[in-house]
């Protein structure tokens, strides 16, 4: 009996198990994600996780530990160069799964395991969502603007014919001015003449 036995042994021996995690997880350490069935991925993401957390202390005991994991040197330099800075400020849940169907042969069920903070598509859409200001509207709130708004539309209307009626004062002003100034013009222009006729006698009375 297997009894509390939880392990999934993937149907392979204990040392097939190990090298194929083993190779799965330098994969996903070097290309930052891999495509797997359901079953390994989930058997993966246990494996590598600690890897990654023991990566943010970056001592010789650390590389040699992971390397006892890995076997691979160059998978080892790139967790700790640059994996380890993506990682830093991220308490665990490194890996993302995402399922992506079932394999047309067996029908297994398919999936993409992956680096979260290397999935440039969804950091971006992830801080376009959270940057936008959160919208909150009381109970009421609609009505209030709406009594708001036409509050202001007869207060501009009110206000209206008052501005119309400053603006047509000056005309009016400006109208009777000319008419004021207009008789006075035409009297100088009449009395004009009356002046050379003064002039014309003046010099008759000389000759």
């Amino acid at each position: 009996m297997r009894h509390g036995k939880k392990i999934n042994h993937l149907g392979r021996t204990a040392s097939h198990r190990k090298a194929m995690l083993s190779n799965m997880a330098a994969s996903l350490i070097l290309h930052k994600r891999v495509s797997t069935t359901v079953a390994k991925a989930k058997a993966l993401r246990k494996y590598v996780e600690p890897l990654l957390t023991k990566s943010k202390n970056d001592t010789t005991h650390s590389r040699r530990t992971c390397f006892a994991y890995l076997q691979n040197k160059e998978s080892v330099k790139e967790l700790f160069d640059e994996v380890s800075v993506k990682v830093a400020n991220r308490p665990g849940g490194y890996t993302r799964i995402l399922k992506t169907g079932y394999r047309l042969g067996d029908n297994a069920e398919m999936c993409v395991i992956e680096l979260v903070d290397y999935n440039e598509d969804m950091l971006a859409s992830a801080s376009t969502a959270t940057g936008g200001a959160k919208r909150t509207r009381r109970r009421g709130g609609k009505k209030s603007s709406d009594a708001a708004n036409t509050e202001n539309t007869e207060a501009t209307t009110a206000t209206a014919p008052v501005t119309d009626a400053g603006t047509a004062a000056p005309a009016v002003e400006a109208a009777a001015q000319a008419e004021t100034e207009a008789p006075a013009a035409s009297t100088d222009a009449t009395s004009a003449p009356e002046e050379s006729t003064d002039s014309n006698e003046e010099t008759k009375d000389a000759k």
